[in-house]
């Protein structure tokens, strides 16, 4: 791939779009630290437990709603924000099935979209987690008002997504604060734009995307584009 043009920056989240992932994680930092506040015996007491509680159920509601205005108030965006995570294709087959091989060996990444193969199955598993995680807050609060609705494991279920959340945020922590490959990235989620250069070798299908929209001129050093599943093309001037 030919070198990007320097000193050039390329929009990549909207303000809806980092709203909605900033109050994802300002809602999460609230239920977790609440939640420990609950379970863990060393910080039982450090707020009371009724306190807690309150401030654990507000931040799921804050969040909940947040999420239903924010999308309501940007169908178009956040609509289009999920189509680009809901689309799979050929090359995002391969990115996942060659992770060993660019662990092992640094193998070059197939071409990719806006968003990589990696962060769209992030995020629908952790979509999926969320899920569950309200449905399983719902039980365990309306079982205290109706015991029709206490089931043996809600509790259990309930602990078990949030370790596995646990661990999809360190993981996610991780690429944005720590691997130098990726923490570009997370200057696209503060001012909303990234490094073209950047971009260019993490999502050059998607570069070439937003370049050829711009001015309907394909950029020549970008050599791929989106296809459909299991097909590459390149691009010429």
């Amino acid at each position: 791939m030919a070198t990007a043009r320097p000193g050039t920056r390329i929009a990549r989240f909207t303000l809806a779009e980092r709203l909605l992932h900033w109050l994802l994680a300002a809602a999460f930092a609230v239920l977790l630290g609440t939640g420990f506040l609950m379970s863990v015996p060393a910080l039982e007491g450090t707020v009371p437990r009724p306190v807690a509680k309150a401030w654990h159920i507000d931040a799921a509601i804050g969040l909940a709603v947040g999420v239903v205005v924010i999308t309501l108030a940007r169908v178009r965006v956040i609509g289009r924000t999920i189509g680009d995570l809901e689309r799979f294709d050929g090359d995002d087959r391969r990115w996942l099935a060659q992770i060993p091989r660019r662990i092992m060996a640094g193998a070059p990444a197939p071409p990719q979209g806006r968003f990589n193969a990696g962060q769209k199955l992030n995020t629908a598993v952790v979509a999926g987690l969320m899920v569950v995680s309200y449905i399983t807050g719902f039980l365990l609060w309306y079982g205290e008002r109706n015991t029709a609705y206490r089931f043996a494991g809600t509790i259990n279920v309930h602990d078990d997504v949030m370790w596995l959340l646990i661990i999809l945020v360190i993981g996610h922590l991780y690429m944005a604060l720590v691997n130098p490959q990726t923490r570009a990235a997370l200057d696209g989620m503060i001012s909303g734009s990234v490094d073209r250069a950047w971009a260019l070798r993490h999502h050059a299908k998607w570069v070439a995307r937003v370049e050829r929209s711009d001015d309907n001129t394909p950029p020549a050093d970008v050599v791929s584009d989106e296809r459909p599943a299991g097909r590459t093309g390149s691009m010429r001037d």
